[in-house]
């Protein structure tokens, strides 16, 4: 049980690695990359399936205790697992929000500075549209913020 607790999570990071790294390595093309992220996708999902289907840890335990005991142990349990995945889901969303916000500002930015160039009169709505990518990392910190202190 205890080497399937370690040995687990490296194989679930393989199976979500090996697509992309074979497809480097090949270096045929666009047609290889989409194939790919096909088989990432399909490989993410089925690690999805099995940890839904194989519980890991303690929460998976055929043994019996006494009913006081037993309340008290899975209400500590289910205080520190609501914790972590508390701070968990606050980290995925200020990340995801940030990385989001990066692509958005990578894109508008340029083309940005171009329109203003050409015509400075457009400054204001270039600078909006570049705002706007910005919002997506800020509402993504307001919505850890309210998740850790709410």
């Amino acid at each position: 049980m205890m080497l399937t607790i370690f040995l687990l999570p490296i194989v679930v990071v393989g199976l979500l690695i090996l697509p992309v790294i074979i497809a480097v390595k090949k270096n045929k093309g666009e047609n290889s990359i989409r194939k790919a992220i096909i088989g990432n996708v399909c490989a993410f999902f089925g690690v999805l399936v099995l940890f839904t289907a194989m519980p890991i840890g303690m929460y998976a335990s055929a043994e019996e205790a006494p009913a006081a005991a037993a309340a008290e142990e899975t209400a500590d349990e289910g205080a520190m697992s609501s914790e972590g995945l508390k701070y968990l889901a606050a980290a995925l969303a200020v990340g995801l929000g940030s990385i989001g916000g990066g692509l958005a500002v990578a894109a508008a930015a340029p083309a940005a500075i171009g329109a203003v160039s050409e015509d400075p009169k457009s400054f204001s709505k270039a600078l909006i549209f570049v705002a706007l990518g910005e919002g997506c990392a800020l509402y993504g910190f307001v919505v850890a913020l309210l998740m850790l202190f709410i």
